[in-house]
């Protein structure tokens, strides 16, 4: 299929996992892609792929923290592809400095650790979306997704306290951002992952993610193919009237 052809999108933390695997659909899709990741090597590597198999692609190493450096990355993807009409917000680290890789609980948080997280999870999305909204509200069109996730939603004792107000705060900015750039045909979006296998989630206790599994509906993971499936939708022409809306991709995992 080629319905994102003539489509320019930017993926943050496309250099693997579920990043790589939303960037790597919509090149399958007929989009140009630019894949934004804080390691050069990943984003170089991701874009090489997609080169290969005929899809127009750069690679782009930035920390979605700094606003400069995604001003500058922006500006390179916008002139390397041509004008971007999708973003996604996906950058995000889950640190567990406690004992045994476990979660810190909030009394024993390094305040550092703390900010940092803000910083990438969701200063990240706010600074991303800045640098591109000028653009697309002159294209009168633009498609944003952001990663949150179903812990942002409720408690879970396997991620810290950091990553689920950020994801809950992702949740609250999909919401009010769409409101603000609804009339210039802009529409804003999230999904909410659940237990993933990706190389985050195998940084986890096998014990803690066998706990999720075993009360999950399906009895599974998912895959960030099947994340990226949805979000391909809400960047189609079929996710066209659906805005302000998070969208689990969690199995039944922590339903509410």
């Amino acid at each position: 299929m080629s319905t994102h052809r003539g489509r320019v999108a930017v993926v943050t933390g496309a250099g693997r996992g579920i990043g790589r695997a939303i960037a790597d659909a919509h090149a399958a899709s007929g989009a140009a892609i630019a894949y934004l990741d804080h390691d050069v090597g990943l984003a170089d590597s991701a874009a090489a792929d997609a080169k290969a198999r005929g899809v127009k692609a750069i690679g782009l190493a930035a920390d979605v923290a700094d606003y400069a450096a995604i001003e500058r990355a922006m500006a390179r993807a916008a002139e390397a592809l041509g004008p971007i009409d999708i973003l996604i917000n996906n950058a995000g680290i889950s640190p567990k400095s406690g004992p045994d890789g476990k979660r810190a609980p909030a009394w024993e948080m390094p305040p550092e650790e703390w900010q940092r997280v803000l910083d990438v999870n969701l200063t990240g999305a706010f600074n991303c979306t800045r640098a591109v909204l000028p653009n697309m509200k002159n294209l009168g069109r633009g498609r944003i997704v952001s990663t949150s996730s179903v812990v942002g939603k409720t408690y879970s004792d396997i991620v810290g306290i950091h990553y689920a107000a950020t994801k809950a705060a992702l949740i609250g900015f999909t919401k009010h951002l769409a409101g603000e750039v609804g009339p210039f045909n802009i529409t804003v979006n999230a999904v909410a992952p659940g237990r993933i296998d990706t190389p985050l989630m195998r940084g986890t206790a096998s014990a803690a993610n066998d706990a999720v599994k075993a009360v999950t509906p399906l009895r599974r993971f998912g895959t960030p193919e099947e994340v990226a499936e949805t979000v391909l939708f809400l960047t189609s022409d079929g996710g066209r009237f659906v805005t302000g809306q998070t969208i689990d991709v969690a199995g039944g995992w922590l339903m509410t």
